[in-house]
Parts: C-alpha cells; sequence; structure tokens
C-alpha cells in the first residue's frame, strides 16, 4: 500500500547509484518502531487516506506478528521510507491480506503455498518529491523476500490509482475485487499477485534494481531468533482481530 499520490518511473542509471546512499535497516527497537509508526501517520495524512490524531502514529496489530518484518529505508542516514512484509505460508496466515482476503488465500495457503505479502508501505512526503526512486527502492525488500523466502506468489495490496505500478514492475494482476481497508476513510485497496518463480527472470531483466545475492538477502532476513522457524510452527485459522484498525 502506498501513501504517495503518484508513483514515477524513475531514471535507471540514478536509481542504481542511489545504492551507495541507501540503507535498509530491520526495525526493532521501540524508539525505530515509533519513528515508523510515525511516518505511516505523516505519509497516509499528506495522501488524505485518514484522519489527524492525537497519537500521530499509525501501528496495528499485525505489526507484533511473529511472521513480520519491518523495514526503514534510509537515504543519507534520514528515515525516507518503510515497508513491512509478512511471509505467509500454511501454518502462518497473519497480515492484513489474510484477513480482509482470506476468501482468496487461505485455500491456497491449504495446499502449501508461500506468499510474501508487502503493507504499510509509507514514504515521508517531502522526500519522496525529490527521490521519486523510493517505491522501487523500497518495494524491492519484498521482491528480495520471495527470493530468499522460496516464495511461490508476491502478494500486494493496492489502492486502485496504483495499481499501474505494480502490473509494470512486478507484473502483479488483481485476484480479487477493490474492499475497504480499516482505518482509510477516503479509499479502497485491491489485492494484486504475481507468480514470482514464472515471472522472475523476466522482472529482473526489465528492472535489474531488483537483483541481489544471497549475502545481502540472508542479512536483511535472518535473524538470531530463527524467526523462519517460527513460520512453521504458529497455525492460525481466523484472523488475528477482524476488527483491528490502524491507531490513528
Amino acid at each position: 500500500m502506498s501513501s504517495q499520490g503518484e508513483l514515477r518511473r524513475p531514471s535507471p542509471v540514478r536509481g542504481a547509484a542511489l545504492f551507495d546512499r541507501i540503507d535498509y535497516r530491520l526495525i526493532e527497537s521501540p524508539e525505530d518502531r515509533d519513528s515508523i509508526f510515525h511516518l505511516r501517520y505523516k505519509a497516509y495524512l499528506n495522501g488524505g487516506l485518514i484522519l489527524p490524531s492525537e497519537t500521530c502514529q499509525v501501528r496495528d496489530v499485525y505489526d507484533d506478528a511473529p511472521n513480520v518484518w519491518i523495514f526503514g529505508v534510509y537515504v543519507d542516514g534520514e528515515l525516507c521510507s518503510s515497508v513491512r512484509i509478512h511471509v505467509l505460508t500454511q501454518e502462518c496466515r497473519l497480515s492484513y491480506s489474510t484477513e480482509l482476503y482470506g476468501d482468496v488465500l487461505h485455500r491456497r495457503l491449504d495446499q502449501g503455498e508461500v506468499f510474501v505479502d508487502p503493507a504499510r508501505l509509507a514514504a515521508d512526503p517531502d522526500k519522496a518529491k525529490r527521490l521519486p526512486e523510493l517505491p522501487y527502492l523500497t518495494l524491492r525488500l519484498a521482491y528480495l523476500a520471495c527470493e530468499y523466502f522460496n516464495a511461490d506468489t508476491g502478494l500486494a495490496m493496492v489502492r486502485p490509482d496504483h495499481q499501474p505500478f505494480y502490473r509494470r514492475v512486478f507484473l502483479h494482476e488483481p485476484v480479487a475485487e477493490p474492499r475497504a481497508f480499516p482505518g482509510w476513510h477516503t479509499m479502497k485497496t485491491s489485492l494484486m499477485a504475481s507468480d514470482f518463480r514464472n515471472l522472475r527472470e523476466k522482472v529482473l531483466t526489465r528492472f535489474p534494481i531488483m537483483r541481489s545475492n544471497a549475502f545481502e538477502r540472508r542479512m536483511l532476513f535472518e535473524r538470531v531468533d530463527q524467526r523462519p522457524a517460527v513460520l512453521r510452527q504458529v497455525l492460525v485459522s481466523a484472523p488475528l482481530s477482524p476488527s483491528a484498525a490502524p491507531l490513528a
């Protein structure tokens, strides 16, 4: 889900050059999490998706799920954007996508399919204007997650005006009709998906910025607490919180 008014195509050369200035950080400390929740608030408020609140944060129960990786994207040491990544398996199904689109996803998870499900994409409104590459560099994390976790399918809950970006870059196609998203009073989301294994080479050829090596993927997603093992042990057959709305 994106907070920007328009997802623009960056210059490939400049996008590649930005790698020297980019730092992907796994967000774990309370202080860093608060920074991410405030960034979401700024982005969604600027995009007209939410109403002002005293907390100045957007957070929800899925931020604490066992199958979640929350990343901040820093450019020249400054937080510019963020994305939350869920890995959905037959044993662990915690995400807004399965809550809102369970009728589409649960039967596929029952068959053993593995999904990478990025959500809560947010970018600092001012920095996003100066860095049109941010959506590519941020969502690159989801593509790396597909590789690391050997996913069958990449998902995205997308606002209607951003579907062309996901279709062009990741070759996503809608798999469900637009539905209301908790806390967003002006916009619905659509569930999109792409066959990662069969489309991978085509995406990498068109957008080499999505390429990575095993060391980078391991540094991003391997954890001391062996969170991937948890994914195989936690079984949730019902939504974590059917009425869970962002605290905004």
